[in-house]
């Protein structure tokens, strides 16, 4: 199921959504409360995968809302509210990560791959799919989450976006306001990254799949 599609079962249909926002643009405020009833408790799961941290999560929340309340008018019918709204909360998401001081970020070049004299990789190289289906089964994602988190900011929003959000590349690139070719140069980078602390934690693991 595409996610950025389908509004999470518990929020409004289509029909409801545009009285919704009718609503919201009359300056309702009973409608505003349904807002944060709605898709208050989606937009917080969202804001907690990009910061675990619940004051960090709960900020994010709140920014988003004031955002979404601000440009309500801006908001095109035809398109999900429940979609729009994802987009606001990790974009709210990404400002506070821009803003953190980030300390003891992993060194690049030792998370990068290493190539031998032909140009080949000199240590064995999983591939990303089943790297990451693998570690996603086990009971490890605090782990998971800690290298994530241990990444410098550019390379952590792209991994965040693509791979835990499933936003595509067009709309990670709008979001992070780079180019769709940066999106996929980091994206690339961040995998690496992930996949040499991954093997790290999870040793042999990772070569038996």
């Amino acid at each position: 199921m595409d996610r950025h599609r389908n509004p999470n079962c518990d929020a409004p249909d289509r029909m409801d959504e545009h009285a919704l926002v009718r609503r919201l643009r009359n300056g309702d405020e009973r409608a505003y409360e349904m807002l944060v009833r709605d898709f208050g408790p989606r937009m917080r799961s969202i804001a907690r995968r990009f910061l675990p941290g619940a004051q960090d999560s709960a900020d994010a929340v709140q920014d988003a809302f004031i955002s979404a309340f601000q440009s309500i008018h801006s908001f095109h019918e035809d398109a999900s509210l429940s979609t729009w709204l994802h987009r606001i909360t990790a974009n709210a998401c990404l400002m506070i990560l821009r803003s953190r001081d980030r300390h003891g970020a992993a060194p690049l070049d030792e998370l990068l791959p290493h190539f031998d004299e032909t140009g080949h990789h000199a240590c064995p190289i999983t591939r990303w799919n089943e790297t990451f289906a693998h570690v996603a089964t086990q009971e490890s994602r605090t782990q998971v989450r800690a290298c994530i988190d241990s990444f410098p900011e550019p390379y952590r929003s792209v991994l965040l976006l693509r791979d835990i959000e499933q936003f595509d590349t067009d709309q990670s690139a709008h979001l992070l306001g780079i180019t769709p070719a940066n999106v996929k140069t980091r994206l690339h980078r961040a995998r690496q990254m992930l996949r040499v602390l991954l093997e790290k934690a999870f040793g042999s693991a990772l070569h038996t799949i």
